[in-house]
């Protein structure tokens, strides 16, 4: 029951703790003590010591740890043709802390570039992937990112006086954007979302309403730019999605059961696989994983934590999977922490050791559960 193709088994979202070279690296850079050449340099020193450590403890599969960026979303964003990073008043509110200051508006008519910086970011993961016998994972945020947080406060009434000519162009752009990666040699792309969880929360709800949007209806103009960006993936490509409740220094944004939308997200988007946060309350039970159609796709159950060191006990995990396997078939399950270790450069509170301890768990859990 082990899987040759993404997601696998034993899998991962994506980001992992910055090294501290890396950190000591930006830091220098920040006061001209280095060249962004010199800082590329380290960045690729450590990218490739990351991969060969995700094959040695048995991941079928490695990301770049999302090393080279500051944001999980915006450093994607903000390379967007007709989108611009700037520094609002606010940063992002979480559970008792707030972010630094950035955020990303539409300014122009919004396209995919095609010499987008995180390609390159990509051809140089899938060359150290390759060479350590491992699938080169690509993460991006999803299309609903760009819009959700800001809504029409952050895209330019003069450039898209009306939402549906923009919500048009951002699944053009997203369209080309997997096209592009997968001619890059990208088989294994994932889009993360926070949105599908700020649907699931009353509060998430009321603070769109209160920046003058309105969430009804968004869950099905979502389906619809997220299935028209991947309708023309090739049959070797597998695209998922991560739905996340918020992770910035080990803290959230967003409670709520998934009940609100598994019938639009696990039944009627096109995507591969699911990977949903299971690791507390906050997440609710696992029925509204009997929305997941029969067949190919796979839900990755995020039932260990990212945000903490403590290690979880592997019968607690295989009674979780059992029990997801409830409304799920097992064979349609798959295990993951709950979200990436560093969705931001700051990163989670748990050190590197107790990360990689996190994801070694994974690959033994799954060899229980799925077999070797």
């Amino acid at each position: 029951m082990q899987r040759t193709k993404p997601p696998f088994r034993a899998d991962e979202v994506g980001s992992l703790l910055r090294p501290p070279r890396i950190k000591e690296a930006r830091a220098r850079l920040e006061k001209g003590e280095i060249s962004a050449d010199e800082l590329r340099k380290i960045e690729d020193s450590e990218i490739e010591k990351a991969v060969r450590k995700q094959a040695s403890i048995g991941l079928q599969l490695a990301t770049d740890g999302e090393f080279r960026r500051s944001w999980w979303h915006f450093d994607f964003l903000k390379s967007l043709t007709g989108c611009e990073l700037f520094h609002p008043d606010l940063g992002i509110q979480f559970a008792g802390v707030q972010t630094r200051h950035d955020a990303v508006r539409v300014i122009g008519k919004i396209d995919f570039p095609d010499d987008h910086p995180m390609l390159d970011h990509f051809r140089f993961l899938k060359k150290h992937a390759d060479a350590a016998g491992v699938t080169a994972k690509m993460t991006i945020p999803s299309p609903a990112v760009l819009h959700f947080r800001g809504g029409r406060n952050l895209i330019s009434k003069e450039v898209y006086p009306d939402l549906e000519p923009f919500f048009e162009d951002l699944g053009k752009t997203y369209r080309k954007a997997v096209k592009a990666f997968y001619d890059a040699g990208c088989r294994y792309l994932q889009f993360d979302d926070t949105v599908w969880a700020y649907l699931c929360s009353q509060e998430e709800l009321k603070k769109s309403r209160e920046r003058g949007d309105n969430p009804d209806g968004l869950q099905e103009i979502y389906a619809r730019v997220i299935n028209y960006a991947i309708a023309e993936r090739p049959a070797d490509m597998t695209i998922t999605t991560h739905v996340c409740r918020g992770n910035f220094r080990s803290t959230w944004i967003s409670s709520g059961g998934y009940e609100p939308v598994a019938e639009t997200l696990l039944g009627k988007i096109n995507y591969d696989g699911y990977f949903l946060e299971y690791d507390s309350d906050r997440a609710g039970g696992f029925e509204p994983l009997r929305f997941l159609p029969k067949g190919n796709k796979v839900v990755v159950v995020g039932v260990i934590t990212s945000k903490f060191g403590e290690l979880e006990s592997q019968e607690a995990i295989k009674a979780r999977i059992a029990e997801a396997a409830k409304f799920a078939p097992l064979e349609q399950l798959a295990l993951s922490p709950q979200c990436g270790f560093a969705s931001t450069e700051e990163g989670n509170v748990l050190s590197e050791d107790e990360q990689w301890a996190k994801l070694k768990l994974a690959v033994d859990v799954a060899k229980d559960i799925w077999g070797s």
